[in-house]
């Protein structure tokens, strides 16, 4: 099997991180983790990129022309297939024109919805009774694209913020490596 080079944004901790580079060591698995994309320089994940010995880029957002360093910086390291874990930043619509169809997300929430941040508040405050995570392809709308794959877990009433982020976390190592698979069993 011809693996995907694939390019993991980051902005945070790096645990869906750490868990795609685990997945991606195994044979049958569709991707190879080629680089390694943050837009926060003190970000934890990046000890996952220097720990499993895969390039990284720091890029500062703040820049007028980070944007065009990104799309180099991808051309470089020949990436097909960009997946966004924890990424804290809207892509631009160029960006996503130029991997139309091969950017994906997880986002902490049944999508459509919860939308955007602070899921877990809003689905208390909304009194939700399911809650859960969604791998979605990427588009020019906040967390508007086509459903790959989702996986879902009952709110119970002792349930906060916290326990929702870890429940959801725990879901989200399982939905994110299943969506990857079911995208490349489909081609």
């Amino acid at each position: 099997m011809v693996k995907k080079k694939t390019c993991i944004f980051i902005s945070g901790q790096g645990s869906n991180l750490k868990n795609l580079i685990l997945h991606s060591r195994e044979n049958n698995f569709p991707i190879k983790i080629s680089l390694v994309i943050c837009n926060k320089k003190n970000a934890n994940g990046i000890i996952y990129a220097k720990k499993y010995k895969i390039p990284y880029v720091i890029i500062n957002t703040k820049k007028l022309n980070y944007e065009a360093k990104v799309l180099k910086t991808l051309k470089k390291y020949k990436i097909s297939f960009i997946c966004l874990a924890g990424y804290m930043k809207i892509l631009s619509n160029n960006l996503i024109k130029n991997y139309r169809g091969r950017i994906i997300n997880i986002h902490p929430s049944l999508l459509p919805k919860f939308k955007g941040l602070n899921t877990f508040s809003r689905m208390l405050k909304n009194k939700e009774i399911k809650a859960g995570c969604t791998v979605h392809y990427v588009n020019e709308k906040l967390d508007g694209g086509n459903t790959i794959h989702k996986k879902l877990f009952f709110i119970k009433n002792k349930d906060n913020e916290k326990i929702l982020r870890k429940k959801t976390q725990k879901l989200e190592y399982r939905a994110f490596p299943e969506a990857i698979i079911k995208i490349f069993r489909n081609i």
